[in-house]
């Protein structure tokens, strides 16, 4: 197998941990404004067409656009090559959030302000649909495959590092300005920071080249026609595997950084700061604990690893809501760092469980699908759930009860998956190894 140099595997590491980084402080940043400023400048009250417009915009379209991301630049990705078609999600992420940072509000242009918001937002969507899938090939397959769970686990950073950096920034601003200066241009500056990591983002990936595995595809001309076709023909199994496996993590995922929030401010009394430094403490622990789980998993056999995490993480709740029903602020703490840590275990392989499943020809394509897929199923409703459960009962129970059915549906497409064949790749470089194949 052809040796790749270390330099370029840091870059593609490097690489893939930027665009998801990208891709979830524009996550965090939009959910916090849409919070604090969206309501006065862009949906005021008096329009009941922008009440509607805003809950849209915040809930339905961030998700409802991904599978379309998913389903345009999963196939572009398998056809022209993940490199091209990463530099397009990350310009399209970027330049719709520098683009909210620049737009008028309701008071300038009328209604044509949230619409436009919401197209924004649209786009957003499409381009994360297709990020992640690239980004976690960009780091693997330059990469040894038999080290696929650390160097895919470049991607899964990006929530953790997205969101710290998201709340710093926040934070900061609040810090320095007032409250009218921060609704008067304050939050414009969080979106338009967004830049900076899109160029240094671009930087990276333009010196790049593709992938070693997708070079060899197109050296022994066996590149897909119809990407999306092939996969719902011969890859169901892989596909509804990687689905089902990725719905566990996502609703305890939301637990731990969204509904813990409504929890603890509302049922316990904690001030917000509390709940939002329990989260920041656990968020900064997976920074270490995602890659090292991946590390793990290398090591260990990935699905064992993964399910051992899922079955605790459907427990934990159990466990974690009567700790905290005093309101200590030491036990939440300690209770969410917990609970993301066994996300952390969840998620750091999740990124190599779920490429494994699909043949290298067609990983952008299925990886991408089941990303975008499962996220709707699972991270865009739970929080929902969360909160009906929650104000239909009046007890933590039910909340607890889904995400141990969660973890079951995990542990359902685990058993459906299939172990990392390594072979594979080896053979598609072979061809770089092989005199007279080499690609142009």
């Amino acid at each position: 197998m052809a040796e790749i140099d270390r330099r370029s595997l840091v870059k593609a590491f490097t690489a893939s941990l930027t665009g998801t980084s990208l891709e979830w402080y524009d996550f965090a940043v939009y959910s916090a404004a849409a919070a604090l400023v969206f309501p006065q400048l862009f949906f005021p009250g008096s329009d009941p067409l922008t009440g509607t417009l805003l809950a849209f915009s915040t809930y339905a379209v961030g998700y409802v656009s991904r599978p379309l991301g998913g389903f345009l630049f999963g196939r572009l990705g398998d056809v022209i090559g993940r490199k091209q078609v990463l530099v397009v999600t990350l310009l399209l992420i970027g330049a719709a959030t520098f683009l909210i940072g620049l737009l008028p509000s309701y008071a300038t242009i009328g209604v044509a302000a949230p619409i436009i918001l919401v197209l924004l937002r649209f786009a957003q969507g499409i381009g994360v649909g297709g990020e992640w899938g690239g980004a976690v090939l960009l780091s693997s397959e330059y990469g040894d495959p038999r080290k696929r769970g650390f160097w895919s686990s470049a991607a899964q950073i990006g929530p953790p590092a997205g969101n710290l950096l998201s709340n710093g920034v926040l934070a900061l601003l609040t810090l320095i300005m007032s409250d009218q200066a921060f609704l008067d241009f304050g939050w414009r500056i969080a979106f338009l920071l967004s830049a900076v990591l899109v160029g240094f983002g671009l930087w990276i990936r333009l010196k790049l080249e593709d992938t070693p595995v997708f070079k060899a595809i197109k050296a022994r001309g066996d590149r897909p026609d119809a990407p999306i076709l092939d996969v719902f023909r011969t890859q169901r199994r892989a596909l509804l595997a990687a689905i089902l496996c990725r719905i566990g993590p996502d609703v305890a995922y939301a637990l731990f950084t969204v509904f813990v929030l409504t929890y603890g401010t509302t049922v316990l009394g904690l001030g917000r700061g509390q709940v939002l430094t329990a989260i920041l403490i656990g968020s900064a622990c997976q920074l270490a604990l995602i890659p090292l789980a991946g590390a793990i998993s290398d090591r260990i056999n990935r699905r064992v690893v993964y399910g051992v995490a899922a079955a605790a993480a459907g427990i934990w709740p159990f466990v974690f809501f009567p700790s905290i029903s005093g309101g200590s602020m030491p036990l939440l703490v300690v209770g969410t760092v917990v609970g993301l840590a066994l996300h952390s275990f969840m998620y750091g392989p999740q990124a190599a469980f779920i490429t494994e499943q699909f043949s290298a020809r067609l990983r952008y394509t299925g990886s991408s699908l089941a990303y975008t897929i499962a996220g709707v199923f699972g991270g865009a409703v739970a929080p929902l759930v969360f909160t009906a459960l929650l104000s239909g009962t009046g007890t933590w129970v039910l909340v607890a009860g889904y995400v141990a059915v969660a973890a079951l549906v995990t542990l359902g497409g685990l058993a459906l998956g299939r172990n990392p064949d390594p072979a594979e790749d080896e053979a598609y470089l072979a061809v770089f190894t092989t005199p007279g194949t080499a690609a142009a």
